[in-house]
């Protein structure tokens, strides 16, 4: 059983700052690229940054230059760094991860409960 478990959402105003966390846990043989999504009402879930085991990064274009996404190999753990924060960017944000719970197994995709991030104008 995998687990990822997201800490550090809340409120914040626009132009200031939040950082999330995730931290993944359980039957982990090793974890390719893990990332942060984006969801509101009625819409679709978005990628908002993603990063390589090899911490190569992306981002979408709407955080660019705003959003930095960091992880730790060793700890299991990825960040988002959020600054110049926008209304638009309130959603619930949810951690993912593929992991491979064994050396024969082929990766599965995880996702964290999700954490609200609310940006009032």
């Amino acid at each position: 059983q995998v687990q990822l478990v997201e800490s550090g959402g809340g409120m914040a105003q626009a132009g200031g700052s939040l950082t999330l966390s995730c931290a993944a846990s359980g039957s982990i043989f090793s974890i390719n690229d893990m990332g942060w999504y984006r969801q509101t009402p009625g819409k679709q879930r978005e990628l908002v940054a993603g990063v390589s085991r090899v911490h190569s990064t992306m981002y979408a274009d709407s955080v660019k230059g705003r959003f930095t996404i960091s992880r730790d190999n060793a700890k299991k753990t990825v960040s988002l760094q959020m600054n110049s924060l926008k209304p638009e960017d309130t959603a619930i944000y949810y951690c993912n991860a593929d992991v491979r719970v064994s050396r024969s197994s082929g990766p599965l995709t995880y996702w964290g409960q999700g954490t609200q991030v609310t940006v009032s104008s």
